[in-house]
């Protein structure tokens, strides 16, 4: 994606201050969630709309940053690129307002906590999306920013650690998405120490390493997209931790460039794929409430396999 040309993703930088400073993130309150298909969730991919998004969210930055979170963690984030980066002449992995939402992201629980939390239920309608989902620019920056990440990283496919403060329960054989954009590390110790009532064991193959874009460097994080989705192949657990194993099965998205094609919302249909193209399920998906996870499994079997 080319530079945004009249630079609204960094006019946060000269408007507002920044208080935040650059601690652990907090944990959250331990509930117990079930692992799925997360079908309410918003996982637009932007494939094919890039340049119209820019036009598009022009006009509704200035709103996001309203929420006085977001503003201050952008302008931190933007300062920090400033420093690190604005002077370089060297070529950029990443452009610079998709590096400051991946900055922006790592900063503060608090941001990322409410991004991933909108995100669960932003593909639950049209108008939810539109009047009640606050994440439309960063949510499409930081997609961009995995898409721009897995062209040049290797390997591809990667095993990683996710701790939660989270139990949650998964079924063996089923898919299962996580529906947000989920931290995860390289080291297991480092991602216990967001929590132990859950660890996750995942062999992801569409997570990127943001080490170099984070304001925790040590933290090893790579990011995996919320469309990635993953085969339950092993769950254990004992007196304190949950321990579930999953393994990268493919991506599927049920939209795509939403904020500018509306049609997209009558007929949604999940997308599956293990490449980069990706050729519409001729299975349409499923009302929000009828979520069996048989029949999600039927429906999205890895390419070239039978379903379990």
């Amino acid at each position: 994606m080319e530079h945004l040309g009249l630079g609204w993703v960094l006019l946060a930088s000269t408007l507002f201050g920044t208080a935040a400073t650059c601690s652990r993130r907090d944990v959250r309150a331990i509930t117990e969630k079930v692992m799925d298909m997360a079908w309410d969730s918003f996982d637009d991919q932007y494939q094919g709309c890039s340049r119209m998004m820019e036009e598009k969210l022009k006009t509704v930055n200035r709103n996001e940053f309203q929420n006085n979170t977001y503003a201050d963690t952008w302008g931190k984030a933007a300062e920090h690129w400033q420093k690190q980066w604005g002077n370089s002449n060297r070529p950029q992995v990443l452009p610079q307002e998709q590096a400051v939402a991946v900055l922006a992201y790592t900063d503060k629980e608090d941001l990322s906590k409410q991004l991933n939390e909108a995100m669960l239920e932003g593909g639950r309608s049209r108008d939810y999306y539109l009047q009640s989902f606050h994440f439309k620019m960063l949510h499409f920056l930081l997609t961009e920013a995995v898409h721009t990440l897995q062209k040049t990283q290797r390997p591809k496919c990667n095993n990683v650690y996710r701790g939660t403060t989270d139990r949650f329960t998964a079924q063996i054989n089923e898919s299962v998405r996580f529906g947000q954009f989920a931290s995860a590390s390289f080291n297991k110790n480092i991602a216990q120490g967001f929590g132990q009532d859950t660890l996750f064991v995942v062999n992801t193959c569409y997570g990127v390493s943001i080490r170099s874009f984070s304001f925790y460097p040590e933290q090893e994080e790579v990011l995996i997209p919320p469309y990635e989705v993953f085969k339950v192949t092993d769950v254990t657990s004992n007196s304190r931790t949950s321990i579930i194993h999953l393994k990268s099965h493919g991506m599927c998205s049920t939209l795509n460039c939403t904020l500018v094609n509306e049609k997209m919302w009558k007929a949604r249909r999940c997308v599956l794929s293990s490449g980069k193209r990706r050729a519409p399920s001729p299975f349409p998906r499923p009302a929000p409430c009828w979520h069996p996870p048989a029949v999600i499994n039927s429906l999205f079997p890895p390419p070239g396999t039978s379903s379990p």
